[in-house]
């Protein structure tokens, strides 16, 4: 047993985030970890990890351990080969050590189980294999292969690459994953989920990928509370069963809470007659044995009382629902669109390797159209389609596939107007607002990280209705969407976490109900409940959609749409 919790519970400052949480991962284990935004996934990675101390509860972990988070702060002047090298540290020692007890070893009077010892955990690790492992992984993960490049020079996703690779290069006995498949392409993913089901070691894993987890999971805990207040862990593999399954246990917990509310309401009744019948008007009639009848009535009372309260006891607490996204009415045109005028076109669009840093909002953009939001530029991500025209029309919809370094960010950032064309036209009818889910979020001006996203939201309203991009009879409120709650919504968006803070950047791309829907990779962060209700929803709307993703479920869910390979 490599890891095994029992009651754990975690809570930052006035805020719960875990309790009640129990596994157990042994070699062979694929545990799955699932749960609405918020719900304290990638907080349960760093308890589990020993970089968070757990409020309560006992972690024990034994054996080697590597742990791959959503996000890598390098430190400066680290390069890709300083990254390899700190990863395969224990590798290396091993075999070294191998190396020194073979070389000094005396065949009549040496230790034999000392050297078996060594041997045992070089063939565990593989140590002769350790470099080819790495250059491997880093290939067939689309992830710099140059050990001289600095971390610092990457984007988010290329670094997230060559992480992964190291620590799957390392074979720990442990090994953690916070949402693996987010910076991968198709190709990525089936290498990722090859190295999985291999693992000889047990793996948790965060993840929102549906076909991942029908793929890998040998078991999977829903930190969403069941009935009891407490996660629950389905010992069956996969997606499907582990849906099927809960959503069983979700009908039987509402028809017990509707039962027990239905008994309420009549126990309720009957105590409000019993306490009418000793009200100051009721007197009984002369000559009737009104202290007997009185002490009859109280009798009565007490008896209602204490059904009422044995039933309070034995109630079921109705269940937190979980948000529930209602996605806005879009339009599907402006008032002033010709029928024969597309909403949205590009025509031989060429993006040049770009230099701005993730996040920033480049100058110089097209004119035409309004984004509802800066998109996050990719840096380094050409696109060159000569003789190509995109047109979007109303209603219209388009699927954008292709691997890591194709330009899909760089085709939707270009439609969204966020990045200018260094060849090409781009074409937006009178009035059109186009809204924009970049895949690493869009930039905050300076101090916006300490606003709630209230006032996030009301600012960024404003700030289009002061530029006149903005029609002030088409605004969706933040709090009406589902997408957060009205506590979230209050908390200081750096508090958000991931998963939340991708929540917000979809509110804000709905903000100015757009007529074109730009999503890059939208499932990324995202709980799998809420996309399962976003994909539905891109499906019905009125409003153009264009998506770009990797991720596989939804490109079947997309499989009737036109699609345009890079």
């Amino acid at each position: 047993m490599h890891l095994a919790v029992d009651d754990l519970s975690f809570s930052y400052p006035g805020r719960p985030v875990l309790s009640g949480v129990s596994l157990r991962v042994g070699a062979g284990t694929r545990l799955g970890v699932v749960g609405e935004n918020g719900t304290g996934k990638s907080t349960l990675l760093g308890v589990l990890a020993g970089t968070l101390a757990p409020s309560g509860g006992e972690v024990r972990r034994q054996g080697s351990l590597a742990v791959v988070e959503q996000e890598l702060v390098p430190q400066p002047g680290q390069t890709v080969g300083d990254l390899v090298r700190d990863s395969l540290a224990t590798v290396r020692a091993v075999g070294a050590e191998l190396d020194a007890v073979t070389r000094d070893f005396d065949h009549e009077h040496g230790n034999l189980a000392e050297l078996s010892d060594v041997l045992a955990r070089a063939e565990h690790l593989a140590v002769w294999d350790a470099d080819r492992r790495v250059e491997v992984a880093l290939s067939r993960l689309g992830a710099c292969r140059d050990p001289r490049r600095e971390l610092s020079t990457l984007s988010v996703g290329e670094r997230y690459r060559v992480r992964l690779a190291c620590r799957l290069a390392e074979r720990s006995d442990l090994l953690l994953l916070d949402e693996p498949t987010n910076h991968l392409d198709t190709s990525g993913i089936d290498f990722l989920t090859g190295e999985i089901v291999a693992w000889g070691g047990g793996i948790l894993m965060v993840t929102h990928d549906r076909q991942l987890l029908d793929d890998v999971a040998t078991e999977i805990l829903d930190l969403d509370p069941a009935m009891d207040g407490r996660p629950v862990l389905y010992g069956q593999p996969g997606y499907l069963a582990y849906r099927f399954a809960k959503n069983q246990a979700l009908h039987r917990w509402r028809q017990r809470y509707r039962a027990e509310r239905k008994r309420a309401e009549k126990l309720a009744e009957r105590l409000d007659a019993s306490y009418e019948g000793l009200s100051d008007e009721w007197r009984p009639a002369k000559g009737s044995q009104k202290h007997r009848r009185a002490t009859h009535a109280r009798i009565h009372v007490k008896a209602a009382d204490r059904l009422v309260q044995k039933l309070e006891a034995e109630a079921v607490e109705v269940p937190v629902p979980p948000l529930e996204l209602r996605f806005p009415d879009l339009l599907a045109m402006s008032p002033g669109w010709s029928p024969d005028t597309p909403l949205l076109e590009v025509r031989s669009p060429r993006v040049d390797a770009t230099p701005h840093e993730e996040g920033a909002t480049p100058a110089g953009l097209p004119d035409g159209g309004t984004p509802a939001a800066p998109a996050t530029v990719p840096t380094g991500a050409r696109l060159d389609l000569p003789g190509t025209r995109i047109a979007i029309p109303p209603s219209g919809r388009l699927l954008i596939t292709g691997p890591n370094g194709s330009g899909k960010s760089t085709l939707l950032a270009a439609l969204a107007g966020t990045v200018g064309l260094d060849r090409g036209t781009r074409t937006v009818a009178d009035g059109v607002r186009v809204g924009i889910v970049a895949q690493e979020g869009p930039a905050l001006p300076p101090g916006a990280e300490e606003r709630t996203g209230f006032e996030e939201y009301a600012q960024e309203a404003l700030d289009l209705l002061s530029a006149g991009t903005l029609d002030p009879d088409y605004l969706v409120p933040v709090a009406f969407l589902g997408l957060l709650t009205e506590e979230d919504l209050d908390r200081p968006l750096r508090e958000l976490s991931a998963g939340q803070r991708r929540r917000f950047d979809l509110a804000r791309a709905l903000l100015a109900v757009p007529h074109v829907l730009l999503l890059d990779e939208p499932t990324n962060h995202l709980s799998i409940d809420l996309v399962d209700e976003l994909t539905q929803a891109l499906r019905v709307t009125p409003a153009a959609v264009v998506v770009a993703t990797h991720d596989r479920r939804m490109r079947e869910d997309f499989a009737d749409w036109p699609t345009l390979e890079l």
